[in-house]
């Protein structure tokens, strides 16, 4: 009996022992061979760790934990990408939050949404975000200018930054780049740019302030300059001749001949359709989406302007632009055609532009007795009355008809005249 008990007590010190000895670590060599298919399909690490060989080839890393009486389970990663060290590491970071009532799979989504956010929250997000919003009612071209800016200027240096953290002295920092290269005008440009970004970023409720508020006359003033026209009334007479006698391409001769006719925007010119042209009204109906104000115009059109429109018409008709490229009638002329031959005909830069016509136009309009009021409403510049705006589009109309048949008459008079010197 004595030796039957000490046997029996003996049996169950062993089973004791071998039911509390503490599991085995895996190893990395463990790891490496484990298959799906193959014995167990979990190796356990301890503690809840283990990792899962899946039918694709995969083997899976996860935690299996109880909160709250329910039983869950974490991924924390893939070997080989995830080691064995980093698992360790993942597994005690989310042990501690258990071991605090905190459920790891939503601190993990909390700090995914967090992530998410703080990049929704970008000076750049933002920014583009309210270039969308731009898009319905700004031209292309003005589209693509303001983007480019804030490509090149903005976005490299406080792109990544949430608006929040930005101040006037990042902005200073941007706007002084520009400075230094003697690019005035863009870094103004810039800055009207970031300030209407930071508005639509307050209105939304990304940001609480507008710091370019803080930078009112910070940038340096460039004397400004006028843009270079020729006013003198023999220089006109030279400037109309030689644009009657471009040897280039026709389309581009009749753009250069209506320039002065019609003094209209570049831009304008350069895109005016088909459809626009009313001969049977002598009008060019010129749709908001064109107008730098965003405002329909009726322009009114002299014989001498219908007649160039007329001899273009048999050439271009097949597109809907009057002054298609040289390359595709579905595109119109690039903007710098008009400019292009401007200088080829021998008038550089900062003798006349294309848009020096309108310059000159509105001098010797004046110089001729016309009212102040009918000249701004031809060239459509911004009535300060918005209410009026909307519905002036035919003010002063009969008027203009005339001042403008007359100015047609005028210039051909100044073409006539005989140079000075030959």
């Amino acid at each position: 009996m004595i030796g039957g008990i000490g046997l029996i007590s003996l049996s169950e010190t062993r089973i004791k022992t071998l039911s509390y000895a503490p599991q085995m670590k895996l190893t990395n060599q463990q790891i490496k061979a484990a298959k799906y298919g193959h014995g167990k399909s979990k190796l356990f690490d301890g503690g809840g760790l283990y990792i899962e060989p899946v039918k694709s080839g995969s083997k899976i890393w996860r935690y299996k934990y109880r909160l709250h009486g329910k039983e869950k389970r974490i991924t924390l990663g893939h070997w080989p990408e995830t080691t064995l060290k980093e698992a360790r590491q993942k597994h005690a970071e989310a042990r501690k939050l258990v071991s605090e009532g905190i459920d790891p799979i939503e601190e993990r989504k909390a700090r995914k949404m967090a992530v998410e956010e703080s990049i929704k929250s970008t000076f750049e997000s933002i920014a583009r975000e309210w270039l969308g919003k731009q898009a319905i009612s700004w031209s292309k071209s003005t589209l693509k200018k303001t983007t480019a800016r804030l490509d090149t200027y903005i976005f490299p240096w406080i792109g990544k930054k949430p608006i929040l953290e930005i101040n006037a002295d990042d902005l200073i920092r941007c706007l002084n780049r520009i400075e230094e290269q003697g690019f005035y005008e863009t870094a103004r440009r810039v800055k009207t740019a970031c300030g209407s970004v930071f508005r639509y970023a307050v209105a939304t409720n990304r940001t609480e302030r507008d710091p370019t508020l803080a930078l009112r006359g910070i940038l340096a003033k460039k004397k400004t300059q006028s843009l270079a026209s020729i006013t003198d009334p023999a220089e006109i007479g030279g400037l109309l001749r030689a644009l009657e006698s471009y040897q280039g391409h026709i389309v581009t001769r009749w753009a250069l001949q209506l320039a002065p006719l019609l003094f209209v925007r570049p831009g304008e010119l350069r895109t005016v359709k088909w459809p626009e042209i009313d001969f049977d009204n002598a009008l060019w109906r010129i749709p908001a989406s064109k107008m730098k104000m965003k405002q329909p115009h009726l322009a009114p059109l002299s014989h001498q302007a219908l007649e160039i429109f007329t001899e273009a018409q048999a050439l271009t008709s097949d597109s809907e632009y009057v002054f298609p490229s040289v390359r595709t009638n579905t595109r119109p002329m690039s903007e710098n055609t008009v400019t292009g031959a401007l200088r080829r005909l021998g008038y550089p830069s900062g003798t006349m532009t294309g848009h020096g016509f309108r310059h000159m136009a509105s001098t010797r309009l004046h110089e001729m007795g016309w009212r102040s009021e009918v000249i701004e409403r031809q060239l459509a510049h911004k009535d300060p009355n918005a209410v009026r705006a909307t519905y002036n589009q035919a003010e002063y109309l009969e008027e203009r008809r005339q001042m403008m048949q007359e100015w047609s008459d005028y210039l051909d008079k100044l073409k006539r005249l005989k140079p000075l010197v030959d």
